[in-house]
């Protein structure tokens, strides 16, 4: 009998060994549920060839062919992943909306001996779960928003927080993203749904009696938004402002940045994106610190010409309700007695 999720929460129980979608790769690549392995009933090819048979000639015909293709795929799954699996084994199995591509894999599943079911519903269940919480639902425990100028280490602060058993939604490593223009950690962000699901599992792990700390941003991290069910409570959240000297932050930027500093096409064509804001003779400088490779003075006067001052105006409607936590320096003792001064006030 198909598996009827409720909730978000009972994923982390769920009674299966593995959990295998059998949608085709470019679906799995969008989003998929956490943890599962794709194991592709049909190829993208072969699923787009399958469709276009069904609705533009005869869908007998369609299913014939994809019955065949399921079954070689299938053959390959069992002679490869699958091989090592022992006698009781138990996957849950799930495609898009726990149609015929799950059931197909289930039915060969079970006809081996294995314990296997499907998903009510499919991915489209779980993702209505999951849109339900980040758009219909509020947050289930209060918010604390860690804010202060760029280098002033709010996301190491955020890792001894959670080092030491603080509720934290590091939302930057979920969007691979850090928050500003020299911010992309990798080649590319996850999708927006991909997003979602890393954010609406942290949600469904949180405990109501403890605030959850993250870090200020935007309403969009890079490309991703943030949804309201998190945004409308970060707005109105408190607010703990980090302030640090000047020369530790730029410290911190140069060991947080390293990416960036070891591509110098890279590093050009981002700092290219500030003549806006700057002028041609400003970034002509910046230019000339990054080829010579001095990046201490570069990174100072990015941090005192570019985002001081817009960290300044953006702030400055959330001053009265911010408390300030100035740091004399950003050393991982400094940091760590921090976090543990901030949960003990909790």
């Amino acid at each position: 009998m198909p598996l009827a999720l409720t909730q978000l929460a009972d994923l982390a129980a769920l009674p299966f060994d593995e959990v295998i979608d059998v949608r085709s790769p470019a679906e799995f690549a969008e989003d998929h549920m956490p943890g599962a392995i794709n194991l592709p009933a049909l190829s993208n090819e072969e699923r787009a060839r399958v469709g276009t048979i069904y609705v533009q000639e005869d869908p007998f015909k369609a299913r014939k062919i994809g019955a065949a293709l399921v079954s070689r795929n299938m053959a390959a799954h069992l002679e490869g992943p699958l091989a090592d699996r022992e006698g009781s084994y138990k996957p849950l199995v799930y495609c898009w909306r726990g149609g015929q591509r799950s059931g197909s894999v289930a039915i060969i599943l079970k006809q081996i001996g294995w314990r296997a079911d499907t998903l009510e519903g499919g991915y489209q269940a779980y993702r209505r779960l999951v849109s339900k919480a980040l758009y219909d639902g509020t947050m289930p425990c209060p918010v604390v928003v860690i804010d202060g100028g760029t280098g002033t280490a709010k996301t190491r602060l955020l890792h001894h927080l959670a080092a030491q058993g603080a509720q934290t939604l590091d939302l930057e490593a979920m969007a691979a993203h850090r928050g500003s223009l020299f911010g992309p950690i990798s080649e590319a962000q996850p999708s927006q749904k991909a997003f979602e699901s890393q954010l609406a599992m942290g949600l469904a792990a949180l405990k109501p009696d403890c605030p959850v700390y993250v870090e200020a941003e935007s309403s969009k991290i890079g490309r991703l938004i943030i949804p309201p069910a998190l945004w409308q409570a970060m707005i109105a959240a408190p607010n703990l402002r980090l302030t640090a000297p000047l020369q530790a932050r730029v410290t911190h930027l140069m060991t947080a940045y390293p990416d960036m500093l070891e591509d110098s096409a890279k590093l050009a064509d981002v700092l290219s994106q500030l003549t806006r804001y700057h002028g041609h003779e400003t970034v002509q400088q910046w230019q000339a610190l990054a080829q010579a490779r001095d990046f201490a003075p570069l990174i100072q006067a990015l941090v005192t010409t570019h985002y001081d001052p817009r960290y300044a105006r953006i702030s400055r409607g959330h001053a009265p309700a911010a408390k300030e936590i100035a740091l004399q320096d950003l050393s991982e003792d400094t940091l760590a007695a921090t976090a543990a001064d901030l949960i003990a006030a909790e």
